[in-house]
């Protein structure tokens, strides 16, 4: 039997579980940060919360925004967060259409190098992704 997993948009209710998501990526989060967080990011419109649930639990999540980049054209899909739980291919899946109803030329994402993100590499290979960059990050505060 194929198990029933949907996808929606997020929503306050799901922040317990958002939080513990959070988590399990290596950024833990307590909830009533998680809930100003959710609250930050759904006051822009270009960016966008998905979960997927299998019933009524939450067993996953994607954040991402819509942009613009100086090397292309047209509007981009930017994954900043991403946590699939056995339902990583629904949610990409839900991502990609989002990106197309959007018009979206294409999906960036990045992956931490950690041995422990190789599968994930695997992963969005299996789904079509190329790997062609290696990101940086500086922490100003």
């Amino acid at each position: 039997m194929e198990l029933k997993i949907h996808t929606r948009k997020a929503a306050i209710g799901d922040i317990p579980q958002l939080a513990s998501l959070m988590g399990d990526l290596g950024y833990p989060v307590w909830k009533e940060l998680m809930e100003k967080r959710l609250n930050n990011i759904g006051a822009h419109p270009d960016y966008y919360s998905l979960v997927a649930c299998l019933e009524d639990k939450v067993i996953g999540m994607a954040g991402f925004h819509t942009g613009l980049l100086y090397n292309t054209d047209g509007i981009h899909i930017r994954v900043i967060a991403y946590r699939g739980m056995g339902a990583g291919k629904k949610l990409m899946q839900a991502v990609e259409n989002f990106a197309e109803q959007l018009g979206a030329a294409g999906i960036v994402l990045n992956s931490g190098n950690r041995t422990e993100r190789e599968d994930a590499h695997q992963f969005y290979i299996s789904l079509g992704y190329q790997a062609k960059s290696t990101g940086f990050v500086k922490t100003l505060h």
